[in-house]
């Protein structure tokens, strides 16, 4: 169960599948940040991705289970349940949902290279803070684009939010570690039938504690 004034890091994604990259970079960051956990947004459907090729929520979610294991991470489908497809609207549903709660957006560089193109991202922005993990082959396009050129005025070290009495917003920071170059690309190309390998079954929301269906798309 979540506490009042735990710190929460929010990485969304499809997870298609999860993999150890997503579980480093969410250790690192709340290493970093001096986070209580991370939660994973598993999302039904990313608008920004192709439908081609993506597996069922239930397998996903059942990867991205697997990845958490023994890790203060919570693995949550909460889109699903809010009906939300936009980051926007379902961070808008989260800080209404648990107010005494700190949140913090947990993205790769490859994320602020097309953080323009997401809906309203500067609401996301002004609604809670934001951590940009570099990744590989991205960071040029990332410090080049559209988003960062507005949120460079807001930088601030991770210091300053694991100290922080209370977090304001926008507040943008920039983590750097030792690259991981594993990706799910590079998993489903060597790996195409990952998903018969993984149980859909007795799957269990990992904030909401509400059953995931087994058919659940």
């Amino acid at each position: 169960m979540t506490k009042p004034g735990q710190r929460i890091g929010l990485l969304g994604g499809s997870f298609n599948p999860a993999h150890g990259a997503h579980r480093r970079i969410s250790l690192f960051a709340m290493a970093s940040l001096g986070l209580d956990e991370t939660w994973w947004l598993v999302s039904p459907g990313n608008p920004l991705k192709p439908e081609a090729g993506m597996a069922p929520l239930a397998r996903r979610f059942a990867s991205a289970q697997a990845q958490a294991r023994r890790a203060p991470i919570r693995v949550t489908a909460i889109e699903r349940e809010f009906g939300t497809r936009f980051t926007v609207d379902t961070l808008k549903r989260i800080v209404r949902r648990w107010p005494k709660r700190r949140f913090i957006w947990l993205m790769g560089s490859d994320n602020l290279a097309q953080f323009h193109r997401w809906k309203d991202w500067r609401g996301i922005a002004r609604l809670i803070p934001i951590a940009v993990i570099a990744r590989p082959g991205y960071d040029s396009a990332a410090f080049a684009s559209p988003a960062m050129a507005w949120l460079r005025r807001y930088r601030t070290s991770a210091a300053s939010i694991r100290t922080r009495a209370g977090w304001s917003a926008p507040a943008l920071v920039i983590l750097r570690f030792d690259p991981d170059r594993r990706s799910a690309t590079a998993i489903r190309q060597a790996d195409p039938h990952w998903t018969s390998r993984l149980s859909a079954k007795a799957l269990r929301d990992g904030v909401t504690r509400r059953p995931i269906p087994v058919n659940a798309e």
